[in-house]
């Protein structure tokens, strides 16, 4: 399965905030759900978001790293009283994530426009 693109939003009048999401940031929709479910239960570790999703360990702890990578979630370590440490995943607040969301589509804009700008037919043939 394909990520969504950029390009999947276009024609869509009432895309869902975690599809806008996904086609964004190029990420997959669980990865959307995963970030969603973040918010309500902030500081969950990879066990307690794979019970809450119900899904595999390791592929949430793929869509974590995935959304640590596009600035969605942040990981923290914590000290166990029995020795160790677990990490804890927290969703950066909405407003973050939509203030990267219209930087990423500000941007995406700008190289349509500047396509759009050079384009000559006469060059293109």
């Amino acid at each position: 399965m394909s990520e969504p693109e950029i390009e999947d939003l276009i024609g869509d009048t009432s895309p869902s905030f975690e599809h806008v999401l996904s086609c964004v940031f190029g990420i997959r929709d669980h990865e959307s759900r995963t970030y969603l479910t973040l918010l309500d239960y902030p500081g969950s570790t990879v066990a307690e978001l794979a019970e809450t999703l119900d899904r595999d360990r390791s592929n949430v702890n793929r869509s974590l790293s995935t959304l640590r990578e596009k600035g969605l979630v942040e990981r923290r370590r914590r000290l166990l009283d029995s020795g160790g440490y677990v990490y804890q995943y927290t969703a950066v607040p909405v407003s973050e994530a939509k203030t990267r969301l219209h930087d990423a589509l500000d941007e995406w804009v700008e190289a349509v426009h500047a396509a759009i700008d050079e384009f000559d037919p006469d060059e293109d043939r």
